[in-house]
């Protein structure tokens, strides 16, 4: 019998492959861009636990994006909000967005989010702009300019995948629903976990506007939730959906 620790499978290490392992890059849970012009590139992970969106709920997202043709157009921009490695926007930008923010508190998620950003080829020398900010998400979302975001300039996406254990989800659909960055049609994304049941069809603001639910799917343990705020009728295909927005089973 081999002693422990002299090696083998005693002590497993997980260990990048290939092209990632000649770049240095550390992906345990095989994160990878799904579509567009970064397919196939594996994401490096911060040493922090990471939830990253499964991907099947990432193809199911970016489907759905697609269907609005929110990639029709070279304008669109998008906020990950608690972006952790990246892999979301990054996605996006690989499909046709123009520009991702990214934000995150922890300093090693935004680090491996500007490894990736290179990684994919979405740096100086790309047509995609990108900005990676650290900060706090509820700051992020009721004060944007003191973080270093525009909040004159509109997004069309934002995605906000949360820690679930370490949020409380009324104050994150508060602070949402009034953000001055949630500007008229913009798509709202918010993954909760199904022990929460169900996410309100419409959050009202507080200046008299409405984010109304336009998808709400379960996969596994994770529910995605997408909403329209103050919908113009700009986008015909995002219609409300209030039928999906009951008790998830």
């Amino acid at each position: 019998m081999r002693p422990k620790g002299s090696g083998g499978s005693a002590n497993p290490k997980i260990r990048p492959q290939g092209k990632a392992r000649e770049a240095g890059l550390n992906n345990p849970s095989r994160l990878k861009i799904a579509g567009g012009s970064a397919k196939g590139r594996r994401l490096d992970s911060p040493k922090v636990y990471l939830r990253p969106m499964m991907g099947k709920v990432r193809e199911a997202v970016y489907s759905a994006f697609t269907s609005f043709g929110l990639y029709e157009t070279a304008a669109t921009r998008q906020l990950d909000i608690f972006s952790g490695s990246g892999s979301v926007g990054l996605e996006s930008l690989s499909r046709g967005a123009s520009h991702c923010t990214f934000v995150d508190l922890s300093s090693d998620c935004c680090a491996a989010t500007k490894r990736n950003i290179d990684w994919c080829e979405f740096g100086e020398d790309s047509d995609k702009t990108t900005q990676v900010v650290c900060a706090d998400a509820f700051q992020t979302l009721r004060d944007p300019a003191s973080v270093g975001i525009d909040p004159t300039i509109p997004f069309q996406i934002m995605t906000i995948c949360p820690p679930y254990e370490e949020i409380i989800y009324a104050d994150l659909l508060d602070a949402v629903a009034n953000s001055p960055v949630v500007g008229d049609d913009c798509i709202v994304l918010i993954e909760y976990p199904v022990e929460l049941q169900c996410l309100p069809h419409v959050l009202e603001r507080k200046d008299g506007g409405k984010l109304i639910g336009i998808r709400n799917r379960r996969y596994g343990r994770t529910v995605i939730a997408m909403y329209i705020a103050n919908p113009t009728g700009a986008m015909e295909v995002a219609n409300s959906r209030p039928e999906e927005f009951v008790k998830v089973k």
